[in-house]
């Protein structure tokens, strides 16, 4: 990196905490006295304009994971979990978030408890919450990150130079690491420090208003890196494989496009309306109605602006570069067009992009233990924020341990969407059969959602019949199927549809 490139970034980067911290200082606390308790922590008291949650929510999900690992594939096909995720928003704006405000719930899971009246079924949904985040998307993202700084800096190809030259190859030997495993790890640390420390100090409040300066630069040079791509490539597309400019995906591709009317719509449903790191934007406005402008605006961005910045550059670089390994396409179309002051700029954007991921699935962490487990079975938490510090620095070093894995695996976005389907669909089951059944034990969703797990392992793992999205659907129907059958024959209740109503909830 030039030193005209370490300026612009480190000023940059300088620029958005400043901003982040004007913007927040003296409000945390300020309608309650101070206390600090998890409604200011985790949902701002209430007090995100719709620009924040729009810009909050589009952040969160769009970082390296996405720009580095969809752009990696080197193919139009993946905007569809682009175009579906806008059909998510509209449910979580007209069907969920409602819900959710009538309830008052400070954490997604709260609405469990309430409907069910029961914590145990809270507490088991928060855990596999926690485990993705743990397992999957907290590793995946600093890879992620990683991934792209390595290979605009060029220090992801062939020659495996490695950062801390004072280092030798034989020393990494020695401790067990290569090359490239240490590179990714020296700056998975980096971003994963920063990251936890906006967490830790700030709350929601700085993580949603750093979410929002960062979405405006990084959605900015994002489209200006669309447009050199083409414009490197005279704008034509030529020579590119046909498959590779589709939207229809054959049964062979990663997304058919039969799974588009099974799975699709139930991942994109639980994703966006009932994962607490997305969701939790949008339940600390003043009003739903506010929160609704909020999602429909980041609707808007989502079909307008993501499809065309995730599946161009990698496209072109496909042209440029020949078929790209390891996600590394959009590292190097990045460092190919942009001149050197801009590409400053933009590692300061991705860098922002990254921390702003980071540390929301950090503060939705810290509010599914802080809330739904440590006071429910162990007490009141003396210092919430405190305890929620605890809570990030904890995940965010087990969440280091993990990133070798991810630097294992092909394509990081296909990854990330199987394994989360171990989790998403017996999770949206709970959710599903709470809010549509009156009448339904929680001991019953419970059973339902731990069969969905175990049948979704043994369908992607060992059996395969068909494509892991239409497994996702099929897992959804089992889990809900399981609930009301065990709720029947075991405790002898018959579930009563019931969508909308808000019976009394059973006792605990």
């Amino acid at each position: 990196m030039s030193t005209i490139q370490v300026t612009v970034f480190l000023t940059i980067t300088a620029l958005i905490a400043f901003a982040t911290y004007m913007h927040c200082r003296g409000k945390r606390g300020a309608a309650n006295g101070g206390s600090g308790d998890e409604k200011d922590y985790f949902l701002a008291n209430g007090g995100l304009a719709w620009y924040f949650v729009a810009g909050s929510i589009t952040l969160t999900n769009l970082s390296t994971d996405q720009l580095v690992s969809m752009n990696g594939n080197q193919m139009l096909l993946v905007a569809w979990w682009e175009f579906a995720a806008v059909v998510g928003l509209f449910i979580l704006a007209f069907v969920f978030l409602p819900v959710y405000y009538k309830n008052n719930c400070t954490t997604t899971t709260e609405l469990l408890q309430k409907k069910y009246g029961d914590k145990h079924i809270r507490a088991l949904i928060s855990l596999l919450f926690l485990a993705g985040n743990l397992f999957i998307f907290l590793p995946a993202i600093l890879y992620g990150g990683s991934k792209f700084f390595l290979s605009m800096l060029g220090y992801d190809g062939g020659d495996a130079r490695f950062l801390l030259s004072s280092v030798s190859p034989e020393a990494l030997e020695m401790m067990g690491l290569n090359v490239k495993i240490a590179n990714l790890m020296i700056f998975s640390v980096i971003l994963a420090t920063i990251g936890a420390a906006y967490a830790i100090f700030g709350g929601l409040r700085a993580v949603a208003v750093s979410d929002t300066y960062s979405g405006v630069l990084i959605l900015s040079l994002a489209l200006v890196v669309v447009f050199l791509a083409l414009k490197a490539i005279d704008f034509d597309l030529s020579g590119i494989p046909a498959e590779r400019l589709t939207l229809i995906g054959d049964s062979n591709s990663d997304i058919p496009w039969h799974t588009l009317l099974t799975g699709m719509i139930f991942i994109q449903t639980f994703y966006w309306s009932t994962n607490q790191t997305i969701t939790q934007r949008a339940m600390a406005s003043p009003t739903v109605a506010e929160a609704q402008k909020g999602v429909m605006a980041a609707a808007g961005i989502r079909l307008l602006i993501v499809p065309l910045i995730v599946v161009v550059p990698g496209i072109v670089s496909y042209k440029l570069f020949g078929d790209v390994p390891q996600d590394g396409a959009y590292g190097m179309i990045v460092a190919e067009v942009l001149p050197l002051w801009l590409s400053g700029a933009f590692a300061a954007a991705l860098f922002a992009a990254v921390l702003t991921t980071f540390n929301s699935i950090l503060n939705a962490s810290a509010a599914l233990y802080v809330c739904d487990m440590h006071e429910a079975y162990v007490g009141k938490a003396k210092s919430v924020g405190r305890l929620g510090a605890i809570v990030s620095i904890l995940m965010s070093l087990f969440a280091l341990a993990l990133v070798p894995f991810f630097a294992s695996q092909e394509s990081l976005i296909n990854t990330v969407q199987q394994l989360y389907g171990l989790l998403s669909m017996p999770i949206l089951s709970a959710f599903i059969v709470g809010l549509a059944f009156r009448n339904v034990k929680a001991a019953a969703a419970m059973i339902g959602v731990v069969t969905g797990v175990a049948f979704y392992a043994f369908w992607s793992m060992w059996w395969e019949p068909a494509h892991y999205i239409h497994g996702m659907a099929v897992t959804l129907i089992l889990s809900v199927a399981t609930s009301l059958i065990i709720n029947r024959l075991v405790f002898g209740q018959s579930a009563e549809f019931a969508f909308g109503d808000d019976p009394a909830p059973q006792p605990a």
